[in-house]
């Protein structure tokens, strides 16, 4: 099943986006019985979480697990979804994003990190300027909504030459305010949804867009040759398999897991995205 948003999109104006949840209840996780095989239902995003799974389907069939993959095109859905048991699992998200959930008490999530698969470099995109040392004075730069991504752009941003921030500020929980030099005078814009940045980008909205690897590559963007800079590739913003606190030690997720940072899955992400995706060991 496809988990679709709708929205609609206004000069520069985003409005709220809804979708429909599952009808089913996934309940469980049950532990296999006399070799038959375990039915485990992950979430996901499209690109590259969902084509990962897909590779690692027909691995885990013969490790006695019957992978069902639920695929969605936000990152609020996949979680509500998970906390209500309508899935098992979900992979989308990085370590902050996750942590920033479990956070807020209004959510009352109770997720886990099972272990982590890979990491997506968010790149910059301008149809205007080549580089970075291009962009002007009071270049609007136009970032996800995201709190949990906001750290990660600004530091980047940081590398680059191009803010500074405060020293005393945790700098994966950096926010706008916490810019303490700004000698561009560079405009932040960061109320957009994270699907809707592509679209900017190609309508040539603002001098910048920073738009998540998963974004560009569904959108037929090659990160590496289109983006005008990337994150490094050794960024602390893992991709995780997330699940309801105690799962983590499910057989059938860690079987998820140990065929997710295998050498095989690991081999295909690296010939699949080279370099746009980057996978890692499962830390």
């Amino acid at each position: 099943m496809k988990k679709w948003l709708t929205g609609t999109f206004a000069a520069t104006s985003i409005f709220a986006l809804t979708a429909c949840g599952s009808d089913n209840s996934a309940g469980e996780i049950e532990e296999s019985e006399d070799g038959e095989p375990v039915e485990l239902i992950v979430g996901a995003s499209n690109i590259p979480h969902a084509e990962i799974l897909e590779q690692a389907k027909p691995i885990l069939e013969e490790e006695g697990v019957d992978l069902v993959i639920e695929t969605y095109q936000d990152y609020v859905l996949p979680n509500q979804d998970l906390d209500a048991g309508e899935i098992h699992a979900n992979y989308f998200q990085h370590v902050p994003y996750l942590e920033s959930q479990n956070a807020d008490e209004e959510l009352g999530y109770d997720l886990a990190n099972a272990g982590g698969v890979h990491i997506e470099p968010i790149g910059v995109y301008s149809q205007k300027y080549d580089s970075l040392d291009e962009l002007p004075d009071g270049a609007e730069i136009i970032m996800s909504n995201s709190v949990a991504d906001h750290g990660r752009i600004l530091t980047m941003l940081e590398a680059e030459g191009l803010i500074k921030l405060d020293p005393e500020v945790d700098k994966t929980v950096a926010e706008i305010s916490d810019v303490q030099d700004n000698p561009k005078n560079l405009e932040f814009v960061a109320d957009v949804e994270a699907s809707l940045l592509v679209q900017l980008y190609e309508n040539d909205e603002g001098d910048a867009v920073l738009i998540n690897s998963n974004y560009a590559i569904d959108a037929g963007l090659n990160p590496i040759e289109d983006s005008i800079a990337r994150e490094d590739e050794d960024s602390p913003y893992v991709n995780v398999i997330a699940v309801n606190s105690g799962d983590e030690e499910n057989e059938a997720i860690q079987k998820l897991v140990e065929v997710l940072t295998s050498e095989e899955i690991q081999d295909f992400i690296l010939e699949e995205w080279e370099g746009s995706v980057v996978p890692v060991s499962g830390e």
